[in-house]
């Protein structure tokens, strides 16, 4: 199974659910694709496995297994498996394919070894993620996907413009860390738009909460976590990423203090949490790597349960908000319970996955001795719980019992991908050897010492108090929080009436220009004599009534003349090809 790149388990899938009739069907394989990618990856693929191809004398590396790779491979499709059960109720098609699209193309980026590979995979995960986006259903969801696109689209091209320019000065395809050169600084740019970089992060907290419940759980997964994975090959040791991870991360828990949408909400712990991961890929250390990586699979899992417990409350009210949630938890026992699961990983509590993942990049930072970024991630750890782990759950769930609310049944699907992942988070939480023995390089951290854990209950004792004194003051506002993305929406109209309604007038002009032009060619390559006849006609009619009318007055030619215009076109192809063959 090691001789092909694992994405292709993933591509054809995708075509299958696009084109299957049957619903189960395409239930089943978007469920048993990414386990099979799984399977290959634990028992068919080593590192420094290696596939390699040569596309027009370029030596393309599409599979390269290291560590690395393998690690976000594994955490890619339990994600892709965990979001097939999740969304097993759903029966759009297109969905389920751009899902299975979207979880593949990661994984092809994340076994990509050379850059044109990597920019392949790289712009076709924005096209498959955009159109979850697409498919939301909102109001908003259209003009969200088509922002996020514009944004990704924008990433693509200077990922693109920086590899070229690696290319042109002497640079190899091979991806490898990149020096602090003007094609190394491009390519972070597309690096840090996908990682949601502050201020490159807008994109994210825009698009996310617009996509289905089930769409939002893949979008969660993948997009940003990819970009830790390039930065972590790319970037690592880069000091300018520990300022900036420090910034993200808490920058994500201010802005929830202002939220009301609850997956908005949680997309902007998204901002915090990766924040972290990045902070570690700029301290560049063994450690700071394994604790990057290490919080990156966690978080996969525990920000998948997340999403899912919140998109369960949203299905079964048809409510997104805090102001027009609470005092259902009654109706929602189950889904409270798992959603909490998913809380207390993300706020690092021990025995659950977060608490053995985040606290080895704090660890790593302390060896180095940057204590100021110490300081401030164990800040935004206090934010992380506050909002995530009591604000949100407690005034979507719990308050006084309110009948205006309809609680509709919460599909089983839903119910058992939370259970299998609130499963993970405690097994890593409680033996993070299993885990800590699949990171990049030899792990000695040991989470569980007495100061530690001490110390961690004492700082989510405190905010848990303060919440519950404050829980008024903390409750959500229906409010719009006004972020980066207000540039580009307020520029899009200036640049729509500067840019590209003046484009489209000139292809226009000269695409009907060329048009008619191939239009008269075929008519006096057929029949000169009728040809030039109408081509006075034209002339006198266009002075009369106008070049348009003049054009529209063209009509289309004959098929016949069609037709002779390209045999004639191929015949001169032909005797060229060979005049110049002898």
């Amino acid at each position: 199974m090691a001789s092909f790149p694992p994405v292709l388990i993933m591509v054809v899938a995708a075509v299958l659910v696009a084109l299957s009739p049957l619903s189960i069907v395409r239930k089943a394989i978007a469920v048993v694709a990414p386990l099979l990618v799984l399977a290959q990856l634990i028992w068919g693929l080593e590192a420094g496995d290696s596939v390699t191809l040569t596309w027009l004398a370029l030596e393309l590396e599409p599979l390269r297994a290291d560590k690395l790779s393998i690690v976000f491979g594994y955490v890619f499709a339990i994600a892709a498996a965990l979001g097939g059960i999740y969304a097993w109720h759903l029966e759009d098609r297109y969905q389920q394919a751009a899902a299975l699209g979207y979880a593949g193309t990661s994984i092809g980026v994340v076994f990509a070894g050379d850059l044109l590979t990597l920019v392949l995979f790289w712009e076709l995960m924005a096209l498959t993620s955009a159109y979850l986006v697409w498919a939301g259903g909102y109001p908003g969801s259209r003009a969200a996907g088509t922002r996020y696109l514009f944004v990704h689209m924008v990433g693509g091209s200077t990922l693109l413009a920086g590899v070229l320019w690696h290319l042109g000065t002497g640079g190899s395809l091979d991806f490898s860390l990149f020096e602090g050169s003007v094609a190394g600084w491009l390519v972070l740019g597309g690096f840090a738009i996908n990682a949601a970089i502050v201020p490159l992060h807008a994109w994210l907290t825009d698009a996310y909460p617009e996509a289905g419940v089930t769409g939002s759980v893949f979008l969660s997964a993948f997009t940003t976590k990819t970009a830790v994975y390039v930065l972590a090959r790319g970037f690592a040791g880069w000091e300018i990423l520990i300022f900036l991870g420090v910034i993200m991360a808490l920058y994500g828990v201010v802005f929830a203090v202002l939220e009301n949408d609850i997956r908005r909400l949680l997309a902007y712990h998204i901002i915090s949490q990766v924040g972290y991961m990045v902070a570690g890929v700029g301290i560049g250390t063994e450690i700071a790597i394994n604790g990057a990586v290490s919080h990156a699979f966690a978080h996969v899992i525990y920000k998948g349960l997340l999403f899912m417990g919140a998109g369960a409350a949203v299905y079964a009210t048809g409510r997104r908000t805090l102001t027009a949630l609470g005092g259902i938890s009654d109706r929602m026992r189950l889904v409270v319970v798992l959603y909490m699961v998913g809380a207390f990983a993300i706020s690092a509590f021990p025995l659950f996955s977060g608490f053995v993942s985040k606290s080895l990049v704090v660890y790593a930072a302390e060896k180095e001795h940057i204590y100021w970024a110490v300081a401030l991630l164990y800040l935004a750890s206090v934010g992380t719980f506050l909002h995530t782990g009591l604000k949100l759950p407690y005034f979507t769930w719990f308050g006084p019992r309110r009948d205006d609310i309809h609680v509709g049944p919460v599909p089983r699907g839903m119910i058992v991908a939370m259970v299998l992942a609130a499963a993970l988070c405690i097994g890593i939480g409680v033996y993070p050897t299993a885990l800590y023995d699949q990171l990049p390089y030899l792990n000695t951290y040991e989470p569980y010492y007495a100061d530690h854990v001490v110390r961690t209950l004492q700082m989510l004792g405190f905010t848990a108090v303060g919440f519950w004194l404050l829980r008024g003051k903390l409750g959500g506002e229906a409010t719009i929080t006004i972020d980066t993305d207000w540039v580009y929406r307020k520029a899009g109209p200036l640049a729509r009436v500067l840019i590209q309604t003046p484009l489209e007038a000139v292809f226009t002009f000269f695409e009907r220009l060329v048009g008619a032009l191939t239009r008269r060619a075929s008519a006096l390559a057929v029949a000169p004599a009728t040809g030039w006849a109408r081509l006075l006609l034209l002339s006198a009619y266009a002075r009369e009534r106008g070049p348009d009318d003049a054009l529209a007055f063209l009509g289309r030619p004959p098929v016949g003349i069609a037709l002779a215009a390209v045999l004639l076109t191929f015949v001169v192809v032909v005797l060229a090809a060979q005049a110049l063959g002898e």
